[in-house]
């Protein structure tokens, strides 16, 4: 019994460990700077050494964006399991929302979710963390196109429309992310709420002439 609970309890420990890094890096980097922090100071809050944190995190960087990629595989996960009948839009309109339903809970397991939100702030406002964003983006919006590409059965290489409707979808969400930054509110609620409102613009925006409507 001791050789099938032994590997648990150290996989919980070293998760402990790993949590407790990413929520020493992120309040010093929403507090003091993504630049001015040092993994020293990581390490010396969570009184481990930097072989520790190099176990956990390839860098500063990986740590920066640690919570973020919960949160978009989150999403990619809920798109793939959307109902087939839905159509592109509906389906990823479905998986972000549905990823916000519950990725409140998922986020507080690791760092206050007022941590996490303060992170995606610094990340916007952050110039060399903000490229990295970019780049992200282009990557996972390609993942992305694909999954629409399968799920509606055309061929990603020949048919522009995954990778447009994948492009106006990453617009908004970019927009959306602008939007709640900007403001006040920083709960989850706050940028479901502007993510919801914004992507139900997105049909008639794109419509052929607006004051029509």
């Amino acid at each position: 019994m001791q050789g099938v609970t032994g590997p648990g309890l150290r996989e919980r420990k070293k998760q402990r460990t790993r949590d407790a890094l990413l929520r020493a890096a992120l309040e010093l980097f929403t507090t003091k700077g993504y630049e001015e922090t040092t993994v020293d100071e990581i390490v010396e809050a969570v009184d481990v050494s930097q072989r520790t944190f190099f176990r956990h995190f390839a860098g500063k960087q990986e740590a920066a964006f640690a919570m973020q990629e919960m949160v978009e595989e989150r999403f990619v996960r809920a798109l793939r399991e959307r109902p087939a009948h839905e159509g592109p839009f509906a389906a990823l309109r479905g998986a972000v929302l549905g990823s916000w339903d519950a990725v409140g809970e998922s986020i507080e397991a690791v760092v206050p979710v007022e941590l996490h939100m303060r992170t995606y702030q610094m990340i916007e406002s952050t110039p060399s963390l903000l490229a990295v964003h970019l780049r992200r983006s282009i990557e996972r919006e390609e993942q992305v196109a694909g999954i629409i590409a399968e799920r509606e059965g055309v061929d990603l290489a020949t048919d522009p429309r995954p990778r447009v409707a994948v492009a106006a979808f990453g617009g908004v969400m970019r927009v959306t992310g602008r939007q709640w930054g900007a403001g006040k509110d920083i709960s989850v609620d706050s940028i479901r709420a502007i993510t919801e409102s914004y992507l139900d613009h997105l049909g008639p925006t794109l419509a052929d002439d607006w004051r029509e409507r």
